[in-house]
């Protein structure tokens, strides 16, 4: 388990919160055990955790998501079960609130207790589609020994990602197209799409720098201070046909 002082040491290094890092502890614990577990090959990461971990946005977040072929609710429940309890080995406490069937997938809210502290992770699981692709990748990190896992393939996570905006227009959304267009991730056939992105911005009401600031270390609040205008000089950059 991750002890107090190295809470301290990361969160002074990565310049966040200790709640950040508690959190960011029980996604690579949870993420390192599940793909451990049979049938996990089927269930690829994705989101913008995955952008998180596997492209290293500064943006800490809040959920896990993933694509899956598992669509027997009582497979997917028995390998979240199965990783909860190698994550119990180590001291920590785990919890199923909630955990049920949704349109298009399965929802499962789980609680971690750390030094009598509740540390929440949603996990969210869409019917994967049988052309998906996927990659298996090594994942180095601060909390726990580098492990692989089967992502959703690079193309289509980005694609996800600009449809989760257009559909959406969450805080978060915007954040992740702007690290994704600084990071040089969204390729040609993509950036197109990227003109509707700009049409909801300049509509957008959003307060960037009310919700954004605590998923991001204090380097980053200069960029977030201005984000609309910053976001909106990045999609300028495009020529939109």
């Amino acid at each position: 388990m991750i002890t107090i002082s190295n809470l301290q040491l990361l969160s002074e290094k990565l310049q966040s919160t200790q709640q950040n890092i508690r959190r960011e502890y029980v996604q690579h614990l949870f993420l390192s055990n599940l793909y451990q577990q049979s049938n996990s090959h089927q269930i690829l990461f994705k989101g913008g955790t995955a952008l998180r971990i596997v492209f290293n946005s500064p943006r800490f977040s809040e959920d896990l998501d993933f694509s899956t072929q598992v669509y027997n609710k009582s497979l997917i429940e028995n390998i979240i079960i199965s990783t909860l309890k190698e994550i119990e080995r180590s001291g920590i406490k785990t919890d199923i609130v909630e955990s049920k069937e949704i349109t298009g997938g399965y929802f499962a809210n789980l609680t971690f207790l750390i030094k009598d502290i509740k540390i929440p992770i949603l996990l969210q699981f869409s019917k994967r589609k049988k052309t998906d692709k996927h990659e298996i990748v090594t994942i180095s990190n601060e909390f726990v020994p580098p492990y692989t896992i089967s992502l959703l393939s690079r193309q289509q996570l980005i694609e996800e990602k600009i449809q989760a905006l257009l559909t959406r227009s969450k805080p978060r959304d915007f954040y992740d197209i702007y690290f994704l267009i600084r990071s040089n991730l969204i390729n040609q056939s993509q950036k197109q799409s990227l003109s509707r992105v700009k049409a909801i911005l300049s509509s957008t009401k959003i307060n960037f720098s009310y919700e954004l600031k605590q998923f991001l270390p204090k380097s980053h609040w200069p960029i977030i201070k201005n984000f609309s205008q910053n976001l909106q000089t990045e999609l300028n950059k495009f020529n939109f046909s």
